[in-house]
């Protein structure tokens, strides 16, 4: 008999795409989730992508007997379940905290009660805060935060010694973490719990530090959401992108197929346990030409990003992944090309519909100082 896997968060973005990728290879999937508003909208009702052969318990993972009740008869575990936003992390504190630190901790004990095959947890680049960088004479350099004197003179770039900018390097797994939010914190903890208890009771464990991943069946309407799917829906509603800063900091897009297929890896491949990967695109793309590729790719060319020249508490500039270990370890290569995922993101935009939030997301913000 096939495998029977339970994916925490599995209704979500990223978390259905990896039920479809499981599911075309033969295993049978099992999804616990909320269907939280600010994700799933009002209705509460089960998402229409989720394709029938998927089970899904509505419950919350911060629930002992919910997730109790979704671990019985489970093989292997992807907890995926998560509060995502940097910015409303630094208020909604609790929330995140409950969510992702104490939603794990729920997780862990019960797999310390019924251990199973294999764990894999959801981590994000966040937690590295600025990605590597490269001086001019090729030294490789790590930095902290920039400092809000820098921010207010609108100097945005990190310069070395010399006074010339710093060229950004792919980050590989073993920078040591930077912690500039809320959210980069509880990821952290996420990993670092799941890898930990995985390696006291004998869990094979891995985690998986995502990029920025875009695709079909992000929540436009929520404004914490990727990059990408906040300038769709500016782009729906007639609006053009907003870009902090000057639009010139450099990130890495990667297509949620090639995210969903490295998550599968993971769990296939033995060498995983223990380990920690970036999966990213290992591409850098200013945010600036992503919000233009994103208005041609639907036919909007004429709006163009407003850039505010205005910053947020805890943005970095620059960082994009090293993905030499994913490849080495798991086999794992981006297949999906930036032009390819945005004809696909474009083709499914055209069916939908997005409150655009963003003028009230970055009022909240900006209401609280973190956006300046």
């Amino acid at each position: 008999m096939s495998q029977q896997i339970l994916i925490t968060g599995g209704a979500g973005f990223i978390g259905s795409h990896l039920a479809d990728e499981l599911l075309s290879h033969g295993y049978r999937v099992r999804v616990l989730d909320n269907l939280a508003p600010q994700v799933h909208g009002d209705s509460g009702r089960r998402p229409d992508y989720l394709e029938a052969d998927i089970e899904l318990v509505v419950g919350d993972v911060c629930d002992p007997a919910a997730v109790r009740n979704a671990l019985k008869g489970v093989d292997a575990v992807y907890h995926f379940a998560s509060a995502v936003g940097v910015g409303q992390s630094m208020y909604e504190v609790a929330h995140y905290t409950r969510v992702n630190n104490l939603g794990t901790a729920v997780l862990l004990e019960a797999l310390i009660e019924k251990p199973v095959k294999k764990l894999i947890v959801a981590s994000s680049m966040s937690l590295y805060g600025e990605g590597l960088y490269r001086t001019a004479s090729g030294e490789l350099r790590t930095v902290q935060e920039r400092t809000l004197e820098q921010l207010r003179r609108g100097d945005w770039e990190w310069r070395g010694e010399d006074g010339l900018a710093l060229v950004p390097a792919p980050t590989p797994e073993d920078k040591a973490p930077a912690l500039a939010s809320v959210y980069a914190l509880s990821k952290f903890d996420q990993e670092r719990m799941c890898l930990m208890i995985g390696r006291a009771y004998n869990i094979p464990t891995a985690a998986l530090r995502f990029f920025n991943a875009y695709g079909p069946r992000q929540a436009l309407s929520n404004p914490y959401t990727g990059v990408l799917a906040i300038f769709a829906s500016r782009l729906l509603n007639d609006s053009p992108p907003k870009i902090f800063e000057d639009g010139h900091q450099q990130r890495d897009f990667v297509s949620v197929y090639d995210i969903a297929r490295a998550s599968r890896l993971a769990l296939e491949m033995p060498a995983a346990a223990g380990e920690v990967f970036n999966i990213g695109s290992g591409e850098a793309y200013s945010v600036r030409d992503i919000a233009q590729r994103v208005a041609e790719a639907v036919g909007k060319e004429n709006l163009l990003p407003e850039i505010t020249g205005k910053y947020r508490v805890g943005d970095i500039r620059h960082c994009y992944a090293d993905i030499s270990k994913a490849r080495r370890v798991l086999g794992y290569s981006p297949r999906v090309s930036l032009e390819d995922g945005l004809a696909e993101l474009a083709a499914w935009l055209e069916g939908q519909a997005a409150v655009d939030r963003v003028a009230q997301a970055s009022a909240e913000l900006s209401a609280r100082g973190l956006a300046i």
